[in-house]
């Protein structure tokens, strides 16, 4: 296994050349396990979850993470080849190597670190079958080490935790307040982690089950702090996993917090269809205030039908001819038939999908090669009821949970032509559409359009994609669980 040395200074930072040279960022990614309580004969890391090996998910979120330099994958032998075919450079061009991993986990680690000239870099483990890691713990992991040597990743337990002895009776129930639940990364400077493997391996009783517990074992004097982590985070380790990862990958919530931006709006050209009234109107109204050039369509604005071909090509040849480009496309046209499925007739049952469902493959298909020149984004709209079917309103139900299913395939499909594909999940939202299939609500029930749109324009305004981002009402509405703030998804 030879070494890596990459000189290049971070290219994702503008620095002073007087001031000192920031620490590179490398990315461990553990990959050697092999499947053993799986009853698998491969590395469960190359089982397929949501359409994809776990490795290629893992490696990915770590590739897009502009605080990360460099990616190492530590692999099981006899699998590298494997994982090179999964992991191509061109995709992938923070993946430094993929090397053999040693006979267990600690060994892993320190091959790795045999690998890592750069004598001053951070080092952050992960284990490449904990695929639904977010970006957000990544970077808290690499900011804290510029106060501190090492530092752990977890979350509080929400069980109680008992010691037993080797008869299985209990001999302690620890207090569960000072209890946490173990996770990756874990990330050192390197030469923390390097001087606690070099005392471990002259030890003929060493035995750790993660790099944290070598430095806490070896190097008592340095403290390790603990970033929280994510419950969406497992580890997949039995069969179960699998089924559960693979709804995690659905359902998987994010915060991006108040407007990053990297994205700049002012001055983009911005088409909404379906922007006359509801989400679609005020986001429009927002988007113009932050100096945005915003093109709406509709059927009762425009004449517009989104589920017609025709109409959304020209909107988009109209908008590209009069700005010269379209930056983003937005698509919140939708339409809600309340009944019993076996009431609708085929002509209700046509139109629906067709506006809910078929215009978003019409649009992503007409929007393709004006979103490819200025890679721009695609956003959709879900809803609440994706995450599971509701009676009376079946077709919408289930459009909503494909559209969900078709920004993350685009997601994926279009990343190399960096196109951004998102989807706006709200939650029940007082809009024209929704009077109309249920009347007069408690107002207090509902999210207002204003908050939705809020919540798109600071999507467009990210580096985000294959986000389903939930919008909901606040924590203080017993009938909702999270954040007006975006909860978004993978």
């Amino acid at each position: 296994m030879a070494p890596y040395n990459n000189p290049e200074p971070n290219s994702s930072l503008t620095r002073n050349p007087a001031l000192p040279r920031p620490r590179r960022n490398v990315a461990v990614i553990l990959a050697g396990g092999v499947g053993s309580r799986m009853g698998l004969d491969i590395p469960k890391q190359f089982v397929p979850v949501a359409g994809r090996t776990s490795l290629e998910y893992t490696v990915e979120v770590f590739q897009c993470c502009p605080i990360i330099d460099d990616i190492v994958v530590m692999m099981e032998p006899g699998f590298i080849a494997r994982a090179g075919e999964l992991l191509p450079l061109t995709r992938y061009d923070k993946l430094r190597g993929i090397h053999a991993g040693g006979a267990d986990r600690n060994e892993t680690s320190y091959l790795a670190l045999t690998l890592i000239q750069d004598r001053e870099a951070n080092v952050i483990f992960h284990d490449a079958v904990r695929p639904l890691i977010d970006s957000d713990v990544i970077r808290a992991c690499v900011t804290a080490l510029d106060e501190f040597g090492a530092v752990d990743t977890a979350i509080p337990s929400a069980d109680t935790i008992i010691e037993v002895d080797e008869r299985d009776f209990i001999t302690a129930v620890p207090p569960r307040a000072r209890l946490r639940r173990g996770q990756t990364p874990q990330a050192f400077r390197f030469p923390i982690i390097s001087a606690a493997y070099d005392l471990a391996r002259k030890d003929p009783g060493f035995a750790a089950t993660d790099d944290c517990s070598v430095v806490l074992k070896y190097l008592p004097e340095v403290p390790i702090f603990v970033v929280p982590g994510d419950e969406a985070n497992i580890k997949i380790t039995h069969p179960i996993d699998i089924h559960l990862a693979d709804k995690l990958f659905q359902l998987k919530h994010k915060k991006p917090g108040a407007r990053p931006a990297p994205v700049d709006l002012r001055g983009s050209t911005v088409l909404i269809l379906g922007g006359s009234t509801g989400i679609g109107a005020e986001l429009a109204r927002q988007l113009e205030a932050e100096g945005a050039a915003v093109v709406t369509h509709s059927r009762t604005g425009s004449g517009t039908f989104v589920q017609d071909r025709q109409c959304v090509s020209s909107a988009l040849a109209a908008a590209a001819g009069a700005y010269g480009k379209v930056d983003h496309v937005v698509l919140t046209a939708g339409v809600l038939t309340v009944g019993p499925l076996t009431e609708l007739t085929d002509e209700q049952l046509h139109h629906d999908v067709d506006v809910n469902l078929m215009a978003a493959f019409i649009v992503a298909q007409e929007s393709h090669r004006y979103l490819a020149a200025t890679k721009g984004s695609l956003t959709l709209y879900a809803s609440s009821s994706y995450t599971r079917g509701r009676a009376n309103y079946t077709v919408y139900s289930a459009t909503k949970a494909a559209i969900v299913n078709l920004t993350q395939a685009l997601a994926d499909e279009w990343g190399d032509a960096g196109i951004r594909v998102n989807c706006i999940s709200p939650s029940r939202t007082a809009t024209p559409m929704r009077t109309k299939a249920f009347g007069a609500e408690a107002q207090e029930s509902l999210l207002q359009a204003s908050t939705v749109a809020a919540a798109s324009a600071r999507v467009l305004g990210s580096d985000m994609t294959g986000q389903i981002i939930d919008v909901r009402l606040p924590r203080t509405d017993p009938l909702n669980e999270a954040d007006t703030e975006l909860v978004g998804t993978p």
